[in-house]
């Protein structure tokens, strides 16, 4: 099941939002930024570099896997929703990421409803790639 990898990416102006209170990631080599069903602390800015996004089913059969682009949001709709990662996320080596904790996002989405919407529109768009991979 193939996801439109443009899905999760942001706008210029979101990103240097985010960034403002994001710390960078260090990925010298492979570097796992989460694994689906951990509990979702935080949302990762893929800049630039390769990151493997992919999902298993209970058996730990494969599901789908897509590479996200620069300028991705990962992790997203977990962080949003309160609830665990539903995606794996690999980084290789090179990849330019940083992390915004739960805490810094929420208060930066309270702060200013303008970023809040262009958030919505991010999570359309991936509901939107799920349904057209379902159907």
């Amino acid at each position: 099941m193939p996801l439109d990898p443009t899905a999760f990416r942001a706008e210029p102006d979101l990103i240097s939002a985010l960034c403002e209170r994001a710390t960078p990631v260090l990925c010298d080599g492979e570097c796992i930024l989460f694994h689906q069903d951990d509990p979702a602390v935080g949302l990762y800015i893929l800049h630039e570099g390769r990151v493997t996004l992919s999902m298993t089913s209970e058996q730990g059969l494969p599901i789908l896997s897509t590479e996200a682009r620069d300028g991705s949001l990962l992790g997203l709709p977990g962080l949003v929703s309160n609830q665990p990662y539903s995606l794996t996320a690999v980084a290789h080596p090179g990849a330019r990421i940083s992390f915004l904790s739960r805490a810094d996002f929420n208060s930066l989405m309270q702060s200013n409803s303008t970023l809040a919407f262009k958030i919505l529109r991010i999570l359309a768009a991936e509901v939107r790639s799920a349904r057209h991979a379902l159907f």
